[in-house]
C-alpha cells in the first residue's frame, strides 16, 4: 500500500474507500475476500466484486479497516478503485474532412480467408442490431459489467464502443473495418456518461479468460486508460491484462490523448503502460494518401513509462475517423456537429487507432491461428512503416501495415527479453506470470538485459532498438514510488476519492467522465503546460505530476 493511502487512511479512520485488493498465494483471492468479510463492520460497505485474474477482489473499507487489511496475510497490495477514462477526442475541422484514411487502410478481405477470431470490445457495449454487423449476426456475444446503481442503457448508450467495433471489424458499406469478417464480443464497463471504475474493467478481463475458449476470443481491445499513473508492479489492471496475454489473448490497448506535441509526455497508465501489450499511437495522416508526411497526431501519448519502456509500440490512423454510432447516444446527441450522416460520426483519439490494430490483429490470427500475441506483436511491429517527418518515438515503430505484417512468416519477438521472466504462477494457478522483482533486480544490475529482442536491424525502425529500453530513465533512488505512481497522490484527487461514501447504490462521485474534447482547445493546453514545466524545472518524475 502507498505511503500516502497509508496516511489518508491513518488522518481518516472512519471514512470509507473504495479499493482493489491483491491477493497472494494459491488462496490469495480467498484470503482476500475473507479478510474483507472479517474486518468490515460498522461504517465499511463490504466486498464489491471477486477478480479472480488478479486473485482478489474490489471492497468498500474504512481508513480502520484498511490499516488492519494491509497487515494482513495473504494480502499482496492495495490500491485505490480509481475510475478509468477513454481515450477519446471530438472532431474540429483543421483541415477539410476527405474520408482519405480509410483509403489508406490495407484492403485485408480475401474469399479464401479463414474466418477470423473474436475480438473482445471491451468498452461501452456496441449496438448489434446493424447493417455494420451482419444486423447481430456477428456481435456473438454480449455482456454488461457495468458498476451497479448508474444508468446505462441496453446495447450502447454511450455509443463509444459502437465507434471502436465498427473500425475494428465492422463491414457497413462505405465504411468497413480492418477486419470486416472477424466476429464481435461486446463487454460494456462503461455507463451512459462514459464512466467506470478500474475494477469493472478487471472483471471485463476476468470475463474474458472465462470464455475465451467458448467465444474463440483471441484479441481484447482496450480504448481506454486508467486515471492513475503507476508502475506494472503493483497496477491490478496491469496484472490483469498480463494474465489474458499470457493466456493467448493478444492484448491492444490506448496510448492515451495527453501528449504534448514534439515533446515526450510518457506514457504511464494502464494498460497502455504494460510490457507486453500492443500499444498503440494516433497516427496524424495530413489529409493525404501518402505516409511520407505522416506525424504523430499533437494530442498522442509517447515516451517511456515509469517502468523504462518506450510507447506506443506503433501508430494506426487515429484523427477524423469515421464510424458508426446509435443515433440516439450520448456522443451522437450532444456532438451533433460530427454527425456525417446517419449513424455515423466523425471523431478522434488514441481509442480509434487502437481498433485498427485490433483488427489488424485478428486479420493476422486468421493467416496464422497458431501465432501467440508476441508473434503478433512481432509481425506488426516488423512489418510497420517507418514515418520520416514524424519524431523519433511518438509513433514507435512506425505506421501500421496489414497487408506487410500479413506476408511475415517468421515474426521476431519484441518481448523475449521480458518472457524469460515469465513463469508458472507460484499460486498454482494455470495461467503464467510475470516474476517483476526478478525483472527489476536483472534490469538494475544490467542496462542490456533486454538486447536480445531488438538485435535485429530488420525492424521497421532501426533507431528503436536503443530506444525501446531506456534505462536512464528511471534509477533505483526515484524507482520505489514512481512504482506507486505517487505523482497521483495529489490533495484535490486523494479528496475525490474519499468523499465517494457510495458502493452499488448509486453512481461513485470518484469516476471520471470521458476523456472527449475539443481538438481546438489543445494548443492551449500545450503551451500551459510547457510553460509551466519551464517555471518549475521540474524533474522527470515531477513532469508525471503535471500530467
Amino acid at each position: 500500500m502507498s505511503p500516502q493511502l497509508v496516511a489518508a487512511a491513518r488522518a481518516h479512520p472512519g471514512r470509507v474507500f473504495h479499493v482493489i485488493l491483491q491477493g497472494a498465494g494459491s488462496r490469495g483471492e480467498r484470503t482476500v475476500v475473507s479478510a474483507v468479510r472479517r474486518e468490515v463492520s460498522g461504517k465499511g460497505v463490504g466486498l464489491g466484486r471477486r477478480l479472480g485474474t488478479i486473485a482478489g477482489a474490489s471492497a468498500g473499507v474504512t481508513g480502520g479497516q484498511l490499516l488492519a487489511l494491509s497487515r494482513t496475510k495473504g494480502v499482496a497490495a492495495i490500491t485505490l478503485d480509481r475510475p478509468v477514462r477513454l481515450a477519446g477526442l471530438t472532431n474540429s475541422q483543421d483541415w477539410p474532412a476527405a474520408a482519405t484514411v480509410k483509403a489508406t487502410w490495407p484492403s485485408v478481405t480475401s474469399g479464401s480467408l479463414p474466418t477470423p477470431p473474436a475480438i473482445a470490445v471491451v468498452d461501452s457495449g456496441v449496438q448489434a442490431n446493424r447493417a455494420d454487423f451482419g444486423n447481430g449476426s456477428r456481435v456473438i456475444a454480449q455482456t454488461t459489467i457495468v458498476n451497479s446503481g448508474t444508468p446505462n442503457s441496453a446495447g450502447d448508450g454511450y455509443g463509444h464502443g459502437t465507434f471502436v467495433a465498427g473500425i475494428a471489424a465492422g463491414n457497413g458499406k462505405g465504411y468497413a473495418g480492418t477486419s470486416p469478417s472477424a466476429p464481435i464480443v461486446s463487454i460494456d464497463v462503461l455507463n451512459d456518461q462514459g464512466m467506470a471504475l478500474t475494477s469493472d474493467v478487471i472483471a471485463a478481463c476476468d470475463w474474458i479468460v472465462q470464455h475465451k475458449t467458448q467465444y474463440n476470443i483471441r484479441v481484447a481491445n482496450f480504448s481506454l486508460n486508467s486515471t492513475a499513473p503507476a508502475s506494472v508492479f503493483w497496477d491490478p489492471l496491469d496484472r490483469a491484462v498480463e494474465k489474458l496475454w499470457f493466456d493467448n489473448v493478444v492484448v491492444v490497448a490506448a496510448a492515451g490523448n495527453y501528449g504534448t506535441g514534439d515533446a515526450p509526455s510518457g506514457v504511464f497508465y494502464a494498460p497502455g503502460n504494460d510490457p507486453f501489450v500492443i500499444t498503440v499511437g494516433a497516427d496524424d495522416t495530413g489529409d493525404t494518401k501518402k505516409p511520407g508526411d505522416d506525424t504523430a497526431a499533437p494530442w498522442s501519448a509517447w515516451g517511456y513509462t515509469y517502468d523504462g519502456f518506450a510507447k506506443p509500440d506503433l501508430s494506426a490512423p487515429g484523427r477524423y475517423m469515421i464510424g458508426p454510432v446509435p443515433d440516439n447516444s450520448t456522443l451522437a446527441t450532444t456532438r451533433p456537429d460530427s454527425m456525417v450522416s446517419s449513424g455515423y460520426i466523425q471523431l478522434s483519439g488514441t481509442s480509434f487507432a487502437t481498433p485498427v490494430v485490433s483488427g489488424a490483429a485478428a486479420y493476422l490470427l486468421a493467416l496464422n491461428p497458431n501465432w501467440t500475441p508476441d508473434q503478433v506483436k512481432g509481425a506488426l511491429m516488423l512489418a510497420a512503416k517507418p514515418e520520416k517527418s514524424a519524431t523519433p518515438g511518438s509513433v514507435g515503430v512506425g505506421l501500421v501495415d496489414v497487408n506487410a505484417a500479413g506476408q511475415v512468416t517468421s515474426p521476431p519477438n519484441p518481448n523475449l527479453g521480458l518472457d524469460s521472466f515469465v513463469g508458472a504462477d507460484p499460486g498454482g494457478g494455470s495461467i503464467p506470470v510475470f516474476n517483476s522483482s526478478a525483472w527489476q533486480q536483472t534490469a538494475l544490475s544490467d542496462p542490456s538485459w533486454d538486447a536480445a529482442s531488438w538485435g535485429s536491424a530488420s525492424w521497421g525502425s532501426a533507431s528503436w532498438g536503443s530506444a525501446s529500453w531506456g534505462s536512464a530513465s528511471w534509477g533505483s533512488a526515484s524507482w520505489g514510488s514512481a512504482s506507486w505512481g505517487s505523482a497521483s497522490w495529489g490533495s484535490s484527487t486523494l479528496a475525490q476519492s474519499l468523499a465517494s461514501a457510495s458502493w452499488g447504490s448509486t453512481a461513485p462521485s470518484a469516476v471520471a467522465t470521458a476523456d472527449v474534447r475539443s481538438e481546438r482547445g489543445h494548443p492551449y493546453l500545450i503551451r500551459k503546460h510547457r510553460a509551466f514545466l519551464r517555471s518549475r524545472r521540474l524533474s522527470g518524475r515531477s513532469r508525471a505530476a503535471a500530467h
